[in-house]
């Protein structure tokens, strides 16, 4: 058997080692490649006639350092980019018609995730799962826009560290009510198979903010997880990016910046879960990914 293991780049090392060099995949046969950083002219043209960038170049060509400086240092990435993080956001102001440009920030960038619950629902619980093994949607290397299936066996080593970002604007409509992003880990101990909570409670009413747990161990063997954002008994919007289920030195989240939380897959892609599913969405609550103006 393969033996597999990870490292760690040093911090100096950082902005080196990724100008060159880019993951191979994510999930599985996990290597490191070479940068592809060349385009030929008649794909550049293509691009040109027909994307954003051309008025975002104009743009960016008018910041200062520092505005530069200030749009790298909130890119989520690991080979964190100023200008990557700039055409993501600014395209999609482009899109909606909105005016200027937004300020960086750390919490959220681009599509955020978003839950709207207003009567007669008070409550949404959304879950992604994550077995030992489940099949991702992928895009092909090389080709613009084919995709494909591919297999992931996940195996859970603690400690699990959960983060979300988030603006909740909710109202209470009765007693117990709560907010709440958090795993739900599944371990074997003596016989018995139990659950264990690690949860982050969320304010009903808070500007973008961010918070992380960490679960360290447990009794017996862990086996998986699953996360879950439940809002109960509110009425009202939550927001929600840049969430991360780390273990094993990766983070293992599914549609991490929430580019396309309520993605279907069918036919070829049947067996491909949905980043994120409804456990509870009665009529008066529905989710997406929306961009916050």
């Amino acid at each position: 058997m393969a033996r597999a293991t990870y490292v760690e780049i040093p911090e100096a090392q950082i902005d080196s080692y990724w100008g060159a060099l880019q993951p191979g995949d994510r999930y599985t046969f996990s290597r490191i490649v070479r940068k592809n950083v060349f385009f030929s002219r008649e794909k550049i043209k293509g691009l040109l006639a027909r994307s954003y960038l051309p008025a975002i170049k104009e743009i960016w060509a008018g910041f200062t350092t520092e505005q530069k400086a200030a749009w790298k240092s909130v890119d989520p990435h690991p080979q964190k980019h100023g200008w990557r993080t700039f055409v993501e956001d600014q395209s999609q102001r482009i899109k909606y018609g909105l005016p200027g440009v937004s300020t960086p920030s750390i919490y959220h960038n681009g599509l955020v995730g978003a839950i709207n619950i207003v009567e007669p629902a008070d409550e949404a619980k959304l879950v992604q799962l994550h077995p030992s093994q489940y099949w991702v949607y992928t895009k092909v290397t090389g080709k613009k826009s084919m995709y494909q299936p591919v297999s992931v066996t996940e195996l859970l080593y603690l400690p699990l560290k959960i983060t979300i970002s988030y603006k909740s604007d909710l109202e209470s409509t009765g007693d117990g009510s709560f907010v709440k992003f958090y795993a739900t880990v599944r371990h074997f101990y003596q016989g018995q198979n139990l659950d264990t909570d690690l949860v982050i409670d969320i304010p009903l009413v808070s500007e973008w903010a961010s918070q992380d747990a960490t679960l360290s161990s447990v009794l017996g063997e862990v086996s998986s997880y699953n996360l879950f954002i439940h809002l109960y008994k509110v009425r009202g919007t939550f927001l929600f990016d840049n969430v991360k289920a780390e273990h094993s030195a990766q983070n293992w989240a599914r549609d991490p910046y929430c580019k396309n939380i309520a993605q279907t897959f069918t036919r070829a892609f049947y067996q491909i879960p949905k980043h994120w599913a409804s456990v509870i969405l009665p009529a008066g609550a529905d989710y997406d990914s929306y961009y916050p103006e």
